[in-house]
């Protein structure tokens, strides 16, 4: 079987990238911008930093800005309409992964109006046609949805999360600039940045996983390890490194998949709107102990990307000990909670282990996990 990876057409890394926006809508002709964007990012300045960049190109362009942190269907439904409204031909989304996950999905619509039922999209829908193209803008160095072919979208009636897998979706162009993450609050900034390091490890042991993307991910987990916390502490290194960091890891893992902390992860954002970020975070460590026997060596070079010393030295066990210890150590490092137990009702359980089994992202597990045993995960953390 052939291996697939699927990339930007272009993409554009450093300080003053988001230049290039105007540039690169003028070259491609198109004429009027939907700025997707999330209120917080309006009401602080940091989409204008883009809408500038249209402004003195003289560019034409509508704001959309009704999106949530755990964008809903109604939020698609409304880009929708405003987009057929603005007359626009391409998509500016300015944000994490609600204000581009909600492009994503109001491009694949208006494209493919024939799933104009947003849940029709959930797993793999079977779209013909390309989205409205997108130039994505990311302010949080994390979810990499500027590179990925993955969008989240929750459904407030079920209460549950749904992923959709589409190559359709992947915006033509990334600016990845670290200047654009630079007003992230250090609590956003720890919470993205171990989303992104969630994404390396789950993409680096994925069953999907194969060379080309081990690179990325063991490169990703390097990058993300070294700066994380100097990115919370606001360094210009630290913001540099994990803006490349995330987007390295979203190279791998749109490829192959992730497993189940991406799972349990989205069923607590679906039921208590618990940031994704902070959810991986707490669930990692936990999950990578359960899939750790069906790794093989991978733990002893997720250690010695993460910094470890002497891994060559150390048993299975011992490494395997080091990769899970030093996830622990960043993650309480940049202030992440150890448990659930602000987070999670013990009768709310069986409903959020039924929603982690049933998600996307479940198959690509290493391993199988059972009903009882997620149960059991979800409880250990209590």
């Amino acid at each position: 079987m052939a291996n697939r990876i699927v990339l930007n057409e272009t993409s554009y890394h450093g300080a003053g990238a988001i230049e290039n926006v105007a540039a690169e809508a003028i070259r491609r002709g198109f004429t009027k911008a939907f700025v997707c964007t999330d209120p917080d990012l309006m009401k602080f300045g940091v989409a204008k930093k883009v809408t500038d960049v249209l402004d003195q190109a003289g560019l034409a362009y509508s704001i959309y800005s009704d999106i949530k942190a755990n964008p809903t269907i109604e939020n698609v439904q409304n880009g929708v309409a405003a987009f057929k409204a603005a007359g626009a031909d391409y998509i500016v989304a300015i944000g994490g992964g609600s204000a581009m996950d909600t492009a994503k999905a109001v491009g694949i619509i208006i494209n493919n109006p024939e799933f104009a039922d947003v849940r029709s999209l959930e797993g793999v829908a079977p779209t013909k046609n390309p989205c409205v193209p997108i130039i994505a803008v990311p302010t949080t160095a994390g979810t990499a949805a500027e590179v990925t072919i993955n969008y989240v979208i929750t459904d407030v009636e079920k209460k549950r999360k749904f992923v959709c897998v589409d190559t359709h979706d992947i915006p033509v162009v990334a600016v990845v600039d670290p200047d654009m993450m630079s007003t992230m609050p250090k609590s956003l900034t720890a919470a993205t940045g171990m989303d992104a390091l969630t994404h390396a490890i789950e993409g680096y042991i994925t069953r999907g996983a194969w060379e080309m993307t081990d690179m990325f991910h063991l490169k990703a987990i390097e990058i993300i390890s070294r700066s994380l916390r100097g990115a919370v502490a606001n360094t210009p290194e630290g913001r540099a490194d994990m803006a490349l960091g995330q987007y390295v890891a979203g190279m791998g893992f749109s490829n192959v998949g992730l497993g189940i902390v991406h799972s349990m992860a989205h069923a607590l954002g679906a039921v208590y709107d618990t940031p994704h970020g902070v959810a991986n975070a707490i669930l990692l460590p936990t999950i990578m102990e359960f899939n750790a026997d069906a790794t093989g060596e991978k733990y002893r070079e997720i250690a010695r990307a993460m910094g470890v010393a002497g891994v060559d030295e150390m048993s299975v066990e011992e490494y395997r000990k080091a990769a899970v210890d030093a996830v622990r150590q960043l993650s309480a490092d940049v202030g992440i909670p150890a448990d659930l137990k602000a987070i999670v009702k013990e009768e709310d359980i069986q409903f959020l282990a039924e929603s982690a089994v049933a998600d996307a992202c479940a198959p690509g597990n290493p391993k199988d996990a059972s009903l009882e045993e997620i149960i059991a995960l979800y409880k250990s953390l209590l």
